[in-house]
């Protein structure tokens, strides 16, 4: 009859080795998400203090606001660029479908519409953001970190003025924006919020949502600053 063969498991050392290189990498992947997290935060950030910039420098230089500017077409007449309506508000939606290609007749920019998507297009033909300046995208929203849109309107989230909006916003990240760049309040101050039903969602005459930002991990908001 054979001996029966020695029985090998793992020594407690073993298993203690196991279990922190598994605390360390699971410590890595955690670090790693909440380094990413922080970035889209500081992007959106930097985008709506750009944007707000821009803006005034395109103001400083031509004395009219981008996408009303009514002398815009003559400016830049070989780009096809379309002037604004010039009565110092900018018309449309932060959210409004872009043009295929703003050169065409179809698009038309006035002080009742489309003045919000001629706003990204002037900037660009002037020099104070990136982007084509004439054909597809030139008329078109930028993307913001976080998958979604940053656009421009006037009013929206009980705030008078003219607003950059970002959508699609993970809450974790809606609330750290607020209270970085304002009161961390979704309801008071120079940025509002509003929680999404669907994507990119339409604010106009819409107030904000509660008065502080509810963390679900499944919560998206538009979150709007005045410029």
């Amino acid at each position: 009859m054979r001996a029966p063969k020695p029985q090998h498991g793992y020594t407690l050392v073993e298993i203690a080795i196991v279990l922190v290189i598994a605390g360390l990498l699971l410590g890595g992947v955690l670090r790693g998400q909440e380094m990413v997290t922080q970035a889209r935060i500081r992007d959106m950030i930097n985008d709506m203090n750009g944007i707000g910039a821009a803006y005034n420098f395109y103001y400083d230089r031509y004395r009219a606001l981008p996408g009303d500017d009514p002398r815009a077409a003559a400016r830049w007449l070989t780009f096809g660029a379309k002037s604004g309506g010039g009565d110092g508000v900018i018309s449309g939606r932060y959210m409004e479908p872009a043009p295929i290609d703003p050169t065409l007749g179809a698009f038309t920019v006035d002080n009742t519409q489309n003045e919000s998507l001629a706003f990204w297009w002037h900037l660009r033909m002037g020099g104070f953001i990136f982007g084509p300046s004439t054909g597809v995208g030139a008329a078109t929203q930028p993307s913001n970190a976080v998958g979604g849109l940053m656009g421009v309107q006037t009013s929206g989230l009980n705030l008078s003025s003219l607003i950059v909006c970002e959508s699609n916003v993970p809450d974790k990240i809606a609330g750290a924006v607020d209270t970085q760049l304002d009161d961390q309040r979704p309801h008071t101050g120079l940025v509002r919020a509003y929680q999404q039903t669907v994507a990119n969602e339409d604010i106009t005459g819409k107030s904000p949502t509660g008065t502080g930002y509810v963390e679900t991990g499944t919560a998206r908001y538009v979150i709007c600053k005045t410029i």
